[in-house]
């Protein structure tokens, strides 16, 4: 169950990631606390896994297709956030993956997911977040399977 509401200001967390490069050679990883995010406006959406069917053909693509509607309204980060490492979230590149390894900040949200029967262990739930100077603006928790509250469009919809 969340425990995270629209007007909330968000927890403080750090994440891992791979910076972007074209041909990501470096695989050097750097860290971002959400304290970097103090006066933006954030787009943060969280997917189960990366790379899974509905994470990777449903959830992301639309994001990254709609990049620049998202900037258009003023957005300045677009980042998903999932339980993997940051060198598998590296691989989607264009926007900001973060690695929230076993799900600690997303345990601060109250939205892990158990997927430990499918062998996967404790996963940040799926949902989207509009964050703006720290504060929780819209908080689209997915109701079950799919990808609905936390789309590309919802999200637009509600900037």
């Amino acid at each position: 169950m969340a425990s995270v509401k629209v007007g909330d200001t968000i927890p403080e967390g750090t994440f891992k990631y791979v910076p972007y490069t074209p041909d990501l050679e470096s695989g050097v990883t750097t860290t971002l606390s959400t304290n970097e995010w103090k006066g933006k406006k954030v787009v943060l959406f969280s997917v189960p896994g990366a790379f899974t069917p509905t994470c990777h053909v449903n959830h992301l693509p639309p994001y990254i297709q709609k990049y620049d509607e998202f900037k258009a309204k003023g957005v300045d980060v677009i980042a998903v956030v999932a339980a993997n490492d940051p060198f598998v979230m590296s691989g989607w590149g264009r926007i900001l993956a973060l690695s929230d390894t076993d799900a600690q900040w997303n345990k601060k949200l109250g939205l892990t997911l158990d997927l430990t029967d499918k062998g996967l262990g404790l996963r940040t739930a799926r949902y989207a977040l509009i964050i703006d100077d720290l504060v929780i603006k819209y908080f689209g928790p997915e109701p079950g399977p799919g990808v609905t509250a936390s789309g590309a469009d919802a999200v637009l919809a509600a900037l």
